[in-house]
């Protein structure tokens, strides 16, 4: 399959740097926000997106995140509004990777069929979906790679080396390396037990390896980056567009304070391998 994933990850490797992966969830604060929001992440410094489908049941996300969630369902925000958004998206960039990652019930209730038809239609390249395991794979998965989208899986500490090639069987586009168990937000206590996860990974695969939970300043990015071939962040980012609102509202400042962050965080990842 070709989707936008493995160029832009070779593309960050020619630079001698990891790739910056940025999430956001889709509608929050509201749609018009998260659209232009969206729309500003390249320049900022992302090279590829993550882009959230809000559900009201998350079991793997921290305070941030389920409160981006929670922001994004209050505002109306659907499964079909989120598809709308890449498709968007995808009118003035046609270079740049995006990843939907969330649970499974929404895109069982829309259809899987008609999910990833109409995924593949709006410009998406791949699918992190972290409630459905390697044993599931004819639910979802299978179906996602004969679309020609990536299906990216994650990995954690707790995954060894017994289990860690039923998880990557049929992972593509690149391996999400959670740093630590637990929720997304929490705070990295072991860099380099990280580093020695990811060359542990890359020894059963040929994928790229990002690694997310836990990064949240330049500092992380560029300690992490060095032994990564990504930088995931998310919660910090919901954190900081949070920071931003009024009464729930987004401001005039709201846009700025994503993209203030994430070109610092592009900076770290430039001068992770310096």
């Amino acid at each position: 399959m070709t989707t936008r994933i493995p160029a832009r990850f070779a593309a960050c490797a020619a630079e001698n740097r990891p790739a910056l992966v940025t999430f956001i969830m889709a509608g929050d604060p509201d749609l018009d926000t998260a659209q232009a929001i969206l729309e500003a992440l390249p320049a900022a410094g992302a090279d590829v997106i993550e882009l959230g489908m809000p559900f009201s049941d998350p079991m793997a996300d921290g305070p941030g995140v389920q409160a981006a969630g929670q922001r994004a369902l209050k505002s109306g925000q659907t499964l079909k509004k989120t598809l709308g958004m890449v498709e968007a998206f995808r009118k003035t960039d046609n270079a740049t990777p995006i990843v939907l990652m969330g649970y499974y019930n929404p895109i069982y209730i829309f259809g899987v069929e008609r999910f990833l038809e109409a995924a593949k239609t709006a410009g998406v390249d791949g699918l992190i979906v972290v409630d459905l395991p390697p044993e599931e794979d004819d639910e979802l998965c299978i179906p996602t790679l004969e679309a020609g989208l990536n299906f990216v899986r994650l990995t954690t500490p707790t995954t060894d080396d017994k289990r860690l090639p039923a998880v990557l069987a049929n992972t593509s586009g690149f391996v999400y390396y959670v740093s630590m168990t637990g929720i997304t937000g929490a705070t990295i206590k072991n860099h380099a037990a990280v580093g020695t996860a990811v060359k542990r990974i890359k020894g059963h695969t040929d994928l790229p390896v990002a690694v997310g939970f836990g990064i949240k300043t330049a500092d992380d990015a560029a300690r992490i980056g060095a032994d990564s071939d990504g930088v995931v962040v998310g919660t910090a980012i919901c954190n900081a567009l949070a920071d931003s609102l009024v009464d729930g509202k987004p401001t005039a400042h709201s846009v700025a304070a994503v993209t203030d962050l994430v070109a610092d965080l592009a900076s770290g990842c430039r001068r992770a391998r310096a």
